[in-house]
């Protein structure tokens, strides 16, 4: 089983459907597509700075802002199917179909080691992958990547959030952070993985 996180930044790029279409296609039964939360969640920033209100509420904007990003991509790719927790991931999975995270229950009433803005959709991305014992992550990014450089660099550049390198110290399977312009890499992984694994059945 696959998690692949597509950076908020797509949701205004003409490569996000390709990018859907390719999960929708090869996905079926073993992928997770985990939005980010893209100007929806700028938004969140933006009125929690305004109104000067604590981090659980910037969190659960925030959340709430993937979860729009989530019904866009929803739009543009019928195939996905949204679920909201892990047991619906788990159904949708199990009926041969792409699970496209609605991360509803993510929504706290009391802060949390989640509920600040040092964890971005990335390692909340990662921290999904954690809980359903994924077999890999993948982090779709716009900005420019250089594969040369860890995790821990990645966060420092601000590619990926502060706290993304250190969750994943504790992850039991490989993390990969591409460009949105890596589509054929993606596509030739996927298709090697479908060789040599079977669709969801745990």
């Amino acid at each position: 089983m696959w998690v692949v996180k597509l950076g908020g930044s797509l949701s205004r790029d003409p490569l996000l459907r390709p990018w859907l279409d390719l999960l929708a296609e090869l996905g079926g039964g073993r992928v997770i597509v985990v939005p980010g939360g893209g100007a929806f969640a700028d938004q969140a920033r933006e009125a929690q700075a305004w109104w000067r209100v604590d981090d659980l509420a910037g969190h659960n904007m925030a959340v709430l802002g993937m979860a729009q990003t989530a019904m866009l991509m929803r739009g543009l790719c019928p195939a996905l199917q949204p679920a909201a927790d892990e047991a619906q991931i788990r159904q949708a999975l199990h009926r041969g179909q792409p699970a496209l995270w609605v991360p509803l229950d993510l929504l706290r009433q009391q802060a949390g080691e989640l509920t600040h803005w040092g964890v971005s959709s990335d390692s909340l991305a990662l921290w999904l992958a954690q809980r359903v014992h994924a077999e890999r992550l993948i982090v779709v990014k716009s900005c420019a990547i250089d594969p040369a450089l860890s995790l821990d660099q990645l966060g420092e550049a601000g590619v990926l959030d502060t706290e993304f390198a250190a969750r994943a110290r504790s992850a039991a399977f490989p993390i990969e952070v591409l460009h949105k312009a890596e589509l054929a890499r993606a596509r030739a992984r996927l298709l090697d993985d479908t060789l040599s694994c079977r669709p969801y059945a745990a």
